[in-house]
């Protein structure tokens, strides 16, 4: 691939998601995730307020319906390319865990971050959906974990770490132990949790853009998803589908997007 088209890429995947429009309300919904907050419809995962008629729900969600550049996807047939890097930089933060509704959420404390291309986003928070929300060559996993970051300028960036079924995963013990059965306010753990112990050890990945999963589905948002799973007990995946049985919303269409396979 030369130089034009790799730049090309770049902009394409990773570029200035600061100026794409959505992105304040996606800033504003992650900061305030918990459906039905602040005078919003509720919404959820089934029925006549579910994923397909988000967009029917308010003129706010209207993206759900309507947008061109929605997640999750089918990450498959994805071009292989130099996607512009990813690096971490986490470390170890006390546990503030909340069930907002939706999914368990474990908000973050400052000091964690990643950098893609140029551009650093500190972690705000990571939560977990059942079964996975991306798929991988048409087929879903037992649960996929999100990170979301968001730069100064006010950009998101998530990362997307899938479950499998497999050995006991001892960094989702101390949330699992914790997580309220149900929905309300934060709680806060005694010790402290490395967010990387969920990043596979083989880290290839795909990127592009996105957008939330939930309403409002704001695009702009730059996705990396890390292609190996990593493995949770049947018991532990049984715990969190006991709370949430499905909380995945159905992949939505590519449509004209680039979607690049790359490696660290």
């Amino acid at each position: 691939m030369n130089l034009e088209r790799r730049s090309f890429l770049r902009m394409a995947i990773g570029g200035c998601v600061c100026c794409l429009p959505g992105t304040l309300a996606a800033v504003q919904a992650v900061e305030h995730a918990g459906g039905g907050a602040a005078g919003k419809p509720h919404w959820s995962y089934e029925g006549a307020t579910g994923p397909d008629h988000w967009g029917e729900l308010s003129p706010d969600y209207k993206v759900c319906q309507l947008g061109m550049e929605q997640t999750p996807i089918d990450l498959a047939a994805g071009l292989k390319a130099d996607a512009g890097g990813i690096s971490f930089d986490y470390r170890p933060l006390p546990l503030r865990i909340l069930n907002n509704g939706h999914t368990i959420q474990v908000n973050s404390a400052p000091g964690c971050s990643c950098t893609i291309g140029e551009t650093k986003y500190d972690l705000v928070q990571f939560h977990f959906h059942h079964p996975s929300e991306h798929l991988l060559d048409g087929q879903a996993f037992d649960m996929e974990a999100h990170f979301v970051h968001k730069s100064a300028a006010g950009a998101l960036a998530v990362v997307g770490v899938f479950f499998t079924s497999g050995a006991h995963n001892f960094g989702l013990q101390p949330i699992f132990d914790l997580m309220p059965a149900s929905e309300g306010p934060e709680v806060k753990a005694d010790g402290e949790f490395n967010p990387a112990a969920f990043f596979p050890s083989i880290q290839t990945y795909f990127r592009y853009t996105g957008s939330l999963t939930t309403p409002p589905c704001s695009e702009g948002l730059v996705w990396t998803v890390f292609r190996e799973p990593i493995e949770a007990s049947p018991e532990q995946i049984a715990r969190f589908a006991a709370l949430f049985p499905n909380n995945a919303r159905p992949v939505q269409r590519r449509n004209r997007r680039f979607l690049i396979e790359t490696g660290i």
